[in-house]
């Protein structure tokens, strides 16, 4: 009996290689989970990059970083950083010092502040300048700088004096802080105020580092935190600032509260504790050492809104330079270069706000927040 032979049929080339389908197909699955795991990022970072409001590059790049994951290696760095760069030098760089004239002292003049002990003093230290009048012919503004380091007699400190009865402050909400578009004021000065603006200055922490709320324009935009300092602003315009709950509180006259960490200035004094920051009270670890650009605000005896701003401040240079300044209850606000600015103006020839800043060495620009910014700030104009 014959047997038939049944060929078995030749394998096919890319049998022989054992399914390269499968690889092929996983190779293209790695390869697509990479892209996406990198399209991801980079879409979110060219929107940092494009999004609106007046932010440089930098900033924008160190804060994506921040809100991707990165805040803990940021302040690793900043912290390494800032604080191995201590200021050197017996005196200021002149570049670094306001050149107005000092004003002769009125009755409406803050008393003048002390010049640093035991060095020799920079001209026009502690001496104010008259700024911007008020509708009653006295000065709504007068400007100085302070020397508040005693072992680094270089530092200087801008120090702005508000005369109350005279301004009115806004709460102006950035294009992205506290919570993005949407506010009324499109992230800039409004209309209504550039007439009669006097002056312009940063705000706080980002609200995800302040430990802190943010009232303004009838919205409640993050929950007040009761101990937190607070800058609170009266339906006058009228400014103080204190600890929540316990200085200033909730009332039908609140009209914007912005919070930022704890108080630095009680009783007219630095608070004990700056250079410990127990608890992370005053931000991130160690970020009370760092040599950087700072800023805070507070209110003297006599009603004044000072604000204070310089380079190479730690935490406890700057509660001494609002000390010094007479606050008796004091806030830091923001830190780092970048975010310290203070503008006070005058009028063009077309009646526009023209800008200068408190120091000469502020990075500005002069028109920041004439524009779209990403940042809250303060808007003070004449009542």
């Amino acid at each position: 009996m014959t047997m038939l032979q049944v060929e078995e049929p030749e394998p096919a080339p890319a049998d022989r290689r054992g399914s390269p389908r499968g690889p092929r197909r996983g190779r293209w699955w790695a390869v697509g989970t990479v892209l996406a795991l990198l399209i991801a990022p980079s879409v979110s970072y060219v929107r940092a990059l494009t999004y609106p409001g007046q932010a440089s590059f930098t900033v924008r790049t160190v804060e994506w970083v921040r809100d991707h994951g990165g805040a803990g290696l940021v302040n690793m760095l900043e912290n390494w950083w800032y604080s191995h760069h201590a200021p050197t030098g017996a005196a200021p760089d002149p570049a670094s010092l306001p050149t107005a004239t000092p004003t002769v002292a009125g009755p409406a003049a803050p008393p003048a502040l002390r010049a640093l002990a035991g060095v020799p003093a920079s001209a026009g230290e502690g001496t104010w300048v008259a700024g911007p009048r008020g509708r009653s012919g006295r000065p709504a503004l007068y400007t100085t700088f302070v020397r508040p380091d005693r072992l680094h007699p270089s530092v200087v400190a801008g120090v702005a004096a508000l005369d109350q009865s005279q301004v009115r402050t806004t709460l102006v909400a950035g294009t992205r802080e506290p919570t993005g578009l949407g506010w009324p004021e499109g992230g800039q000065v409004p209309a209504a105020l550039r007439s009669t603006l006097v002056a312009a200055f940063n705000a706080g922490f980002k609200m995800v580092d302040a430990q802190g709320g943010f009232v303004a324009d009838g919205r409640t935009a993050v929950p007040l935190r009761a101990g937190a300092a607070s800058l609170v602003v009266d339906r006058a315009g009228t400014v103080t600032v204190g600890q929540w709950g316990r200085d200033v509180g909730f009332g039908p006259d609140v009209a914007a509260v912005r919070q930022n960490l704890a108080l630095i200035v009680a009783g007219g004094r630095p608070v004990p504790g700056l250079d410990v920051n127990a608890g992370g009270t005053w931000g991130s670890l160690r970020n009370q050492l760092q040599y950087t650009w700072r800023s805070g605000a507070g209110v003297d005896a006599s009603g004044r809104l000072i604000y204070v701003g310089g380079a190479d401040l730690t935490l406890s240079t700057l509660a001494q330079a609002l000390a010094d300044a007479g606050v008796i209850r004091g806030m830091e606000l923001d830190i780092h270069p970048g975010m310290v600015d203070f503008f006070s103006y005058r009028r063009s020839a077309s009646g526009a706000p023209l800008g200068s800043l408190l120091l000469p060495s502020m990075p500005g620009p002069p028109d920041r927040y004439l524009k779209p910014d990403q940042r809250d700030f303060f808007a003070v104009a004449l009542r």
